[in-house]
């Protein structure tokens, strides 16, 4: 024996407790059913009990006869509370009622180890009033840190250890709980009648400890699949998730939301140059500024690698372009080792709903805008901010930028992709032919962008048929009209599937089929519609046609096609020929050559093959 210099109790370390400490009759002692469970889970702690005192197991009126436990009954209630414990709050308080009814306990606290420097306590009385407490592990005194060290039960003749003065007088158990070896939580139970309940709190701890490492572990996947790992911001999946949940209320309350993307430009050079941990440490830097600087109702997240975004609800474009100011003026100020300011942003904003009714498209519209920030550069070491407001959608960046969005979300191209094109061209107010001129090159610019091996197809085929159309001496307004025609030759691409367009492999007849409808779809959708353009609907309607008839979408044969629908013919097939592909390398002048002078007469006009080919030397440089 040795006197306890902090209670001055005397203290005894034993391996079990005396015989005399529990009743004979008792069929859940320590070497019983309850030992062999244990045993099964995984040893718990009823191999070593450290007490200071020997508590009468019928000193008070309130104690109940240890005997009357109903084993099974009792290990059926705690599978209820597993079963049907919503949160660990939840399944605390239910094993607090089971402790307090069916063992007449006076309290039940919980602790959690937090960052193996502090135990978090909930503690609940028998009155159901809550309590919280922090005990630190540097505090080794403490009854409870010595517990959670050792691994070791102990039984204590008060609870005066928790400084709660109304339970002060109340005898006690602390039962650390292990997985795997180490103590993860602590549970402190009040019961005069503890030495014969001993075994049965165990057990049941046991339980509630496997219980809260399960909620641990639950809370730990959703955090990573909700939280993103580098900068504890939202993930991009739970920022979809929120958008459309703000969205939602926006339209119930009839206001504002705002999405600003910040795009940190540099980021793989940065990585390249001085190694991805730095590159990390830049992420970090953008990502906790935003989020220190933005008020609690505002949602920052790791929208992408390089992409941090933000949804400002309740906000409408000029507001959201301050904001995003004070931020990038914020992050100006702010230095990275090697790297100095962080300043090399791009930034774009969109707003629902003037910009766009649902989240796809305002997303879409906020990437958009990005891009066009980072064709704009920097003033003044600024990142340029642009809300789309601040563009013509049609402006030849700007629609290149889009295209260049949908051509990254290929799942939403496709009919999307497409009603937005058509959409905003046929509303456009066209002043001047040099207008529709401009549109119309932006529009087969963005056909274009939707295939990387296809960028600039439409512009070379226009400058091939120009080049030939002048070397039979067509009239300059002729002329003007096939270079029209051929930059939009393309156009009925827009609603061919991307999957179609896109295809390495051989096309199939139903695949085909559908191709073979794009000169239709660009004559219905875009050319009938705009009055300006119907001129040129013979160039694009009949471009595909063939000298002996085999072509579409008509079957027209010879001079029933339209001269300048056979000038853009052999323009678009030469420059498809000498350019990459995704089943081939493009090939040389001279083997496309060949191919034009092997079809001349039967797939197309022979005397304009052989004027093509004249002039095709001069052509190579302009692929």
């Amino acid at each position: 024996m040795h006197k306890n210099k902090n209670k001055g109790t005397e203290s005894n370390t034993v391996d079990s407790l005396s015989p005399k400490q529990s009743m004979t009759t008792n069929p859940i002692d320590k070497g019983g059913f309850v030992a062999k469970i244990n045993e099964l889970v995984g040893g718990g702690n009823t191999g070593r009990v450290i007490t200071n005192v020997t508590v009468p197991s019928l000193q008070h009126q309130e104690n109940k006869a240890y005997s009357s436990v109903d084993f099974i009954s009792f290990i059926k209630e705690i599978n209820e509370i597993i079963r049907n414990g919503k949160d660990l709050k939840d399944s605390l308080s239910s094993f607090h009622t089971m402790f307090v009814n069916r063992l007449n306990s006076s309290y039940t606290a919980f602790g959690l180890i937090q960052d193996s420097t502090t135990i978090n306590i909930k503690l609940l009385d028998k009155n159901s009033r809550a309590y919280s407490l922090k005990v630190f592990m540097s505090d080794v005194d403490n009854e409870i840190v010595k517990a959670v060290t050792t691994g070791e039960t102990i039984v204590m003749s008060d609870s005066s250890f928790l400084k709660v003065p109304s339970l002060s007088n109340v005898p006690s158990v602390i039962i650390p709980v292990q997985i795997q070896g180490q103590t993860t939580s602590v549970v402190i139970i009040s019961d005069y009648n503890i030495q014969n309940h001993l075994n049965v709190y165990q057990m049941a701890v046991m339980n509630l400890g496997l219980l809260a490492e399960n909620f641990r572990l639950v809370e730990r996947v959703d955090k990573s699949f909700y939280m993103d790992s580098l900068t504890n911001l939202y993930s991009h999946r739970r920022f979809h998730e929120i958008l459309v949940e703000e969205l939602a209320h926006a339209d119930a309350t009839n206001t504002k939301v705002s999405v600003i993307i910040f795009d940190i430009n540099n980021l793989s050079q940065i990585n390249k140059d001085y190694g991805h941990a730095k590159g990390d440490e830049v992420i970090k830097v953008v990502a906790n500024k935003i989020n220190d600087n933005i008020k609690k109702q505002y949602v920052a997240a790791r929208y992408a690698g390089d992409k941090i975004a933000v949804i400002l609800k309740n906000m409408n474009s000029e507001e959201a372009k301050y904001m995003a100011e004070y931020l990038t003026y914020s992050l100006s100020c702010c230095l990275v080792d090697d790297i100095g300011p962080v300043n090399k942003l791009s930034v774009g904003i969109a707003t629902y709903p003037d910009d766009a009714n649902d989240n796809e498209k305002l997303i879409i519209l906020a990437e958009q805008a990005v891009l066009v920030s980072k064709t704009k550069g920097y003033k003044n070491g600024i990142s340029t901010i642009v809300s789309t407001h601040d563009y013509d959608f049609w402006d030849e960046d700007a629609v290149n930028s889009f295209a260049t969005v949908m051509a990254k979300k290929q799942s939403k191209l496709g009919i999307d992709f497409e009603n937005t094109l058509v959409e905003q061209f046929n509303n456009k107010n066209f002043v001047s032919q040099n207008h529709l001129i401009e549109v119309v090159t932006s529009l087969a610019s963005a056909i274009d962008a939707k295939d990387e091996y296809t960028k600039d197809h439409s512009s070379s085929v226009s400058r091939y048929s120009v080049a030939l159309a002048k070397a039979i001496n067509l009239p300059e307004e002729e002329v003007d009209k096939i270079k029209l025609g051929a930059r939009l030759h393309d156009v009925g691409k827009i609603g061919i599937p991307e999957n179609i367009l896109t295809k390495a492999a051989k096309l199939t007849d139903e695949e085909f089929k559908i191709i073979q409808q794009h000169p239709v779809i660009a004559v219905e959708k875009i050319l009938e519609t705009t009055p300006l353009l119907r001129e040129l609907i013979p160039i694009v309607k009949y471009h595909h046609e063939q000298w002996n008839g085999k072509g579409y979408p008509c079957g027209l044969k010879g001079e029933e096609i339209p001269l300048a629908a056979r000038i853009v013919a052999i323009a678009d097939t030469y420059h498809a020929l000498i350019s990459d592909r995704p089943y081939r390398k493009g090939m040389s002048f001279e083997k496309a050559c060949s191919i034009l002078e092997e079809g001349a007469g039967i797939q197309w006009d022979k005397e304009l093959v052989r004027q093509f080919i004249a002039i095709a030397p001069s052509l190579a440089t302009m692929i």
